[in-house]
């Protein structure tokens, strides 16, 4: 097997065998399938939830304008229903802690060459954002052939936060999505979900993996950049065999936003008056794009070694292409496929039928 050169670690060890031998690994398999697509259905209906209770409390309106008991809140009811529901539900059917010996710590063992896995930050930053900058233009040229129809435009209408002049909720808003998120996001994706999966190839754990986190962002706007981006981190989450790594990584991604949400916070917050603080929010706006300019540069000097590289498959007796064919035709995927297309369609067939 070869190095993994994209990420420099040392290749790890072998896929696991398809587990549950009084089973074939082709029914163990479609058994995981369906777990899968229960545990995004669980997911989806925790969002949905969250969206109802959101609407109650107290007439939440977002960050901007709650206060900040209210808002705090509403990101403890979102990280209950957002993450502790869905990754309890995938614990349990996956059984998971009897796979790791009753201890998820192994998942996040150091692995070598540490620095050289941080050092693909700029590479991977640049492939999510490069997507993202393409997924824009492609939204403003379907806008312009569609004569700026509103339903189109709010489809792919880039998701943004909005900076607010209550700093409690910004810097609430700040933990969130820097340390939170990447933590139970990384656990429940890139932990449960391909460790399910690895026993069948780690090919196929890299790509179901990577699209579910693509579907878990909830809007056409993100899809296809959070997909790329989770792409990269189970490339990673491979090579080094570690949720240490990816975990960091995700969070140093998601900090790049989350200083910008600060700084245009802290310039609202001074009606645009400060010098300074303006100043900094030029230079870090100027920073973002040298970065995903670097970023893309440096992703695409690493294709060629990407092409050379193959991920070591353990279940060779059915193509990718079948399991592929397999997962998408689970009856509990599907039911998951219906819940994200609404979610990304901003709930519309929800609206149908709750009319």
């Amino acid at each position: 097997m070869q190095d993994n050169e994209f990420n420099e670690q040392p290749s790890p060890e072998p896929c696991d065998a398809p587990p549950e031998p009084c089973k074939t690994p082709l029914d163990s398999y479609k058994t995981v399938c369906a777990k899968l697509g229960l545990t995004m259905c669980v997911f989806y209906i925790c969002r949905i939830l969250n969206g109802i209770i959101a609407g109650l409390i107290g007439g939440f309106s977002g960050m901007s304008d709650s206060s900040p008991g209210l808002y705090l809140l509403h990101v403890a009811v979102t990280v209950v229903l957002n993450y502790i529901v869905p990754i309890t539900f995938a614990i349990t059917v996956f059984r998971s802690l009897e796979h790791h010996g009753g201890k998820f710590r192994a998942l996040y063992k150091k692995p070598k060459r540490l620095a050289r896995a941080f050092g693909n930050f700029p590479a991977m930053y640049g492939l999510g954002f490069g997507m993202a900058l393409l997924t824009l233009l492609a939204s403003l040229l379907i806008s312009k052939v569609s004569g700026g129809q509103s339903i189109v435009e709010d489809l792919f209408k880039p998701v943004t936060l909005e900076p607010s002049t209550n700093i409690v909720n910004v810097l609430t808003m700040v933990v969130l999505i820097v340390v939170i998120a990447p933590v139970f996001e990384e656990f429940l994706v890139r932990g449960i979900i391909y460790d399910a999966l690895k026993p069948y190839g780690c090919g196929i754990a890299v790509i179901i993996s990577s699209i579910l986190f693509g579907l878990m962002h909830g809007s056409l706007y993100m899809l296809f950049y959070t997909t790329a981006l989770g792409f990269a981190l189970a490339y990673v989450r491979y090579a080094t065999d570690s949720l240490f790594v990816v975990t960091i990584l995700h969070s140093i991604i998601n900090s790049v936003g989350a200083g910008m949400l600060l700084i245009s916070s802290l310039a609202e917050i001074t009606d645009g008056e400060n010098k300074l603080v303006n100043t900094v929010l030029s230079v870090y706006i100027l920073a973002m794009l040298i970065l995903i300019v670097v970023g893309v540069i440096a992703f695409a000097r690493k294709i060629p070694v990407i092409r050379k590289y193959k991920i070591e498959n353990a279940w060779t007796e059915v193509g990718a292409g079948k399991k592929m064919a397999l997962f998408f035709l689970s009856a509990p995927v599907i039911i998951m496929i219906i819940f994200a297309v609404d979610e990304h369609l901003n709930n519309r067939l929800l609206g149908l039928i709750i009319r």
